[in-house]
């Protein structure tokens, strides 16, 4: 009996210093309740970096739960992201999938949103400074909860937070005991197995050991591409509490995955054979290894602090040989190695009644090595600190107002301070209006800044000897003095929060101006010898209005409603049209780059979802998508399109043991397109696909 009081401690002392710490929900067995997640507004600890109910947050946050997650039917982590109102996405194809909110989307991996697991950033230096959706080494059977962060949030976590924030929170290894297996089997190719187990370290820690092996065909029925996909993970996350005010924790992991890019040979619409000799069907090898420590203490029943390290290296290879103007060039834009080492810490205390602070900082050291993008020199440093503060005040019942800020030193891009500040008005216990400001700044990539990118033949295609220097052109340029994009953000919000109803809604009006948004040009359309750049093109406007809507009418029905509409409003800087030869001097290309601003973000948008519990201990849910037509790059668009997702399951149990049986189908409403659905010949067709899942637990 003493022993079991001990270990019963031991595991109130670590749920403790995990709460103080903001990480995660105290008692994690909470945050999956279905009723006090439906009738009480959460607590979020991802903007402020302080544990924080929702009414009292500085800006807007949807919380995912795990039952959310298995609901939406979602096999790829970045579908989920539909879920959430002002959030674009698309399926990854021969472009990696992206994820953006509020538009702007020129950029290849999407470097506006920051997402982090477990407190861990998931940008990388190899993809330009941006997010590989395709390498995120985290299972979806492994996430306890997501918080997205609707708003700028640089003031908590830096340049990349420039307009939200994703926080994966992976599962407390104590919540998982046993050994699991499920499989996924459909059309498509799609073939999926995981393996979980997880247990005891001695008296005072627990295990999570996951492997997951994911395969598809690719979307059926394309035209001139193929994209199938392939990826394999191995996760290891281990809690320890040597005392009953210690928590140590350790994770690592590895995951590779193959996609595939490149074109088949076509003359107009019609397919002649073979591939595209510029730009050939190729693999696209990539990969992530991570490890982790951290080191949480508690210090009091209202302070603790916390130390982190992380590891983080990104590899790809994208080489191809390219055929051009009878040359042939070996190509590998995003191929290489990044390697990213970083250590935090953080300090949360109450210095006065009713004021709580996190304060802390952190160094970060980037290393990227491309002999594509670094011709000559192939391997580029960089070093960032940053120092971060909240503040959350509340002198009264009816008023909570927080303050932060956050000052970064980059060696690349210089010293930049983004501030925040808002007031929360309790207008009653169950009804909040929400004023704020923020100001952020994001950087761009090491290739922004020092990328030296040119194109040389190393051979000609009809095998006779190559002239020195003939073919060699200059692709890409960095900028070592690039200004960093600037953000001034607006916000009005309200929460209601009617818990004899179980419901709730969240609202939030906004204006976000970027006065020198970034993009990518051509220098000098008349000169081979002047690549492209990174430079300050147009100065924009981005507002509208969203919200999300959840009521939980029966113990068995749970309904969520969310919408958002958006309007972007562009102008070409004077300064980008005073060069006459630039891209810009095109009167079509400025026409497309000035469509592509307006229509980077859908002008409105729905996602419903239904959760019912039928007879027989069956669950089915429902979703639904319906997206405005926009466009993801300046040559192509997407038209408006529905789409609809389904689940039906059985949870079932033995003894000793149980699992569950499932139907998913995703496009159930038939074929659309979500990525490019223009033209005569429409790709990217996103059609029909279903599986059927097993899982087994012992």
């Amino acid at each position: 009996m003493g022993k079991q009081m001990e270990q019963s401690c031991r595991a109130r002392c670590k749920s403790l210093v995990v709460a103080l710490a903001g990480a995660w929900l105290a008692g994690s067995a909470n945050a999956s309740d279905e009723s006090l997640y439906f009738s009480d507004l959460p607590v979020v600890a991802s903007v402020s970096r302080l544990p924080q109910r929702l009414a009292d947050a500085p800006t807007a946050v949807t919380v995912i739960d795990r039952d959310m997650i298995k609901a939406s039917g979602a096999r790829d982590l970045n579908d989920i992201f539909r879920l959430v109102p002002g959030f674009q996405t698309y399926p990854n194809n021969t472009d990696a999938a992206r994820v953006t909110y509020h538009g702007l989307t020129d950029e290849d991996y999407s470097p506006r949103v920051q997402v982090l697991i477990d407190g861990r950033s998931q940008y990388s230096p190899l993809f330009r400074n941006g997010v590989n959706w395709a390498t995120l080494p985290v299972a979806l059977e492994d996430i306890e909860r997501i918080e997205v962060v609707r708003g700028s949030n640089s003031a908590s976590y830096g340049s990349n937070a420039f307009l939200g924030v994703i926080n994966i929170i992976t599962v407390d290894p104590a919540l998982v005991e046993g050994f699991s297996v499920s499989s996924n089997h459909g059309s498509q190719g799609v073939r999926d197995y995981t393996v979980r187990n997880g247990g005891k370290l001695g008296e005072a820690g627990d295990f999570r050991f996951t492997y997951q092996q994911r395969d598809d065909d690719g979307f059926s029925n394309q035209f001139d591409w193929i994209d199938s996909f392939r990826s394999k993970l191995v996760d290891f996350r281990a809690d320890l509490a040597p005392t009953d005010h210690d928590v140590l924790q350790f994770s690592a992991g590895h995951i590779e995955a193959i996609t595939q890019r490149g074109r088949l040979a076509k003359s107009g619409n019609v397919l002649t054979g073979g591939n595209d000799p510029g730009w050939p069907i190729h693999d696209y090898s990539q990969s992530n290894s991570y490890l982790q420590l951290l080191w949480r203490r508690a210090l009091s029943p209202d302070s603790d602090f916390q130390i982190r390290y992380a590891y983080v290296a990104d590899w790809a290879s994208d080489r191809y040989a390219a055929k051009d103007s009878g040359f042939l060039y070996s190509v590998d834009e995003f191929g290489d190695r990044g390697v990213r080492h970083e250590i935090e810490a953080q300090h949360n205390f109450s210095p006065f009644d009713h004021t709580r602070v996190v304060w802390g900082g952190g160094w970060r050291n980037d290393s990227l090595r491309s002999e594509t993008m670094f011709f000559g020199n192939p391997t580029v440093k960089r070093d960032v600190g940053r120092l971060f503060g909240n503040l959350e005040w509340k002198p009264s019942h009816w008023f909570t107002g927080n303050l932060g800020a956050s000052t970064e030193h980059d060696s690349l891009a210089g010293t930049h301070t983004s501030p925040r500040l808002s007031g929360s008005f309790h207008l009653t216990p169950e009804n909040t209006v929400r004023l704020g400001y923020a100001r952020a700044y994001r950087t761009g990539s090491t290739a922004d800044y020092r990328g030296n990118s040119w194109a040389v033949p190393y051979a000609r295609a009809d095998g006779l000897p190559l002239a020195p220097g003939v073919g060699v052109a200059n692709q890409f340029t960095g900028d070592p003095d690039m200004p960093a994009e600037k953000l001034d953000s607006w916000e009005l919000g309200y929460l209601g929060d009617w818990k004899r109803w179980k419901m709730s809604l969240d609202v939030r009006a906004f204006v976000e101006k970027v006065p020198n948004r970034l993009m990518v040009i051509d220098q000098n359309r008349n000169s081979d010898l002047i690549g492209d750049a990174t430079v300050a093109v147009q100065k924009v406007r981005i507002q509208g209005i969203e919200y999300q809507w959840k009521w939980q009418p029966f113990e068995a029905t749970r309904l969520m409603l969310n919408q958002a509409f958006i309007r972007v409003y562009a102008d070409f800087l004077d300064d980008a049209l005073a060069n006459t030869n630039n891209t810009l001097s095109n009167l079509k290309d400025r026409s497309n780059i000035d469509m592509h601003a307006d229509r980077s973000a859908p002008r409105h948008t729905t996602a419903a979802m239904l959760m019912q519990k039928l007879l027989l201990g069956l669950e089915f849910s429902l979703a639904g998508y319906w997206v405005d037509r926009m466009k993801w790059t300046r040559n192509s668009e997407v038209n408006g399109y529905t789409r609809v997702d389904g689940r039906l399951g059985y949870p079932f149990r033995w003894v000793g043991g149980g699992g569950e049986v499932a139907y998913t189908v995703q496009s159930l409403n038939g074929a659309h397109g979500e990525f490019k659905s223009s033209g005569l010949v429409s790709d990217r067709v996103v059609d029909r696909r279903q599986w059927v899942s097993l899982r087994l637990d012992f």
